[in-house]
C-alpha cells in the first residue's frame, strides 16, 4: 500500500490503481517510472474500470477484458504523440491522444481532476517532444545542406562540381526556407545557416 499512495492524489481507488500498477510494472523497460495513472469512473459500477498511465518514456491506455481477468495495454511513446486534449463534460472527462501518423486514441468517463494532471504532464512532455522533432528536423536539413571537400581534380572537375555545389546549395535553400515557414527553426537560425550556405556557393 504505501508504494501506492503516490497515485492517490486525485480520489483514485487504491484497489484499482494497486492492480493497474501490478500489470503495468511488468511493462516498463530499464530506467522507466511511472509518473501517474488515472482511473476511468464510469456512472454505473463497473468491476474492472480503464485507466491511463504515463511513464516518463511513453503513455499507456490499459483496459480490462475477459471480465478484468486479463488487460489489453496501448502504448505510446512521446515522440509520437502530437498532441494531448481533454475535453470536460458532467460526468467526467474524456482525455485524447493525436499520434504524429495520425492515429488518436482515448478514454472517456476520467474524473476531471486526474484529466487535468494527464493533460498538465501531456503538455509538458509535448512541448519537449516538440522540440526533440525541431531538432531532428534541423540535424536532417544540415545534413542536406552539407558541402564537401574537393582534392587533387582538374579544372573542368572542379567547374562541373562547383555547378552540382550551387544546385545543392539552391535546394539547401528552399529546405531552409520550408523549415522557416513551417516555424521548425526561428529566422536567427535561418539568418545563420543562410550565410553558410552561400559561402559555399
Amino acid at each position: 500500500m504505501e508504494n501506492i499512495k503516490k497515485y492517490l492524489n486525485e480520489s483514485q481507488k487504491s484497489k484499482e490503481v494497486e492492480k493497474v500498477l501490478g500489470k503495468v510494472k511488468e511493462l516498463l523497460t530499464s530506467d522507466e517510472v511511472i509518473e501517474y495513472i488515472a482511473v476511468q469512473k464510469k456512472p454505473l459500477i463497473t468491476l474492472s474500470p480503464s485507466s491511463i498511465a504515463l511513464t516518463n518514456k511513453r503513455i499507456i491506455f490499459c483496459r480490462p477484458k475477459n471480465f478484468g481477468v486479463s488487460m489489453n495495454f496501448q502504448d505510446y511513446l512521446w515522440k509520437d504523440i502530437a498532441d494531448c486534449h481533454m475535453k470536460e463534460g458532467i460526468m467526467g472527462a474524456t482525455f485524447t491522444i493525436r499520434l504524429t501518423n495520425r492515429g488518436a486514441n482515448r478514454i472517456d468517463y476520467i474524473p476531471k481532476a486526474q484529466a487535468r494532471k494527464l493533460y498538465r504532464y501531456g503538455q509538458e512532455r509535448e512541448e519537449e517532444m516538440s522540440e526533440y522533432r525541431r531538432q531532428r528536423e534541423l540535424e536532417n536539413a544540415r545534413a542536406a545542406a552539407g558541402g564537401g571537400i574537393i582534392v587533387n581534380t582538374t579544372s573542368d572537375q572542379i567547374r562541373n562540381s562547383n555547378n552540382d555545389n550551387t544546385e545543392d546549395s539552391i535546394e539547401s535553400l528552399k529546405i531552409l526556407k520550408d523549415l522557416l515557414e513551417s516555424k521548425l527553426i526561428n529566422q536567427e537560425e535561418f539568418n545563420s545557416k543562410k550565410a553558410e550556405i552561400l559561402m559555399k556557393i
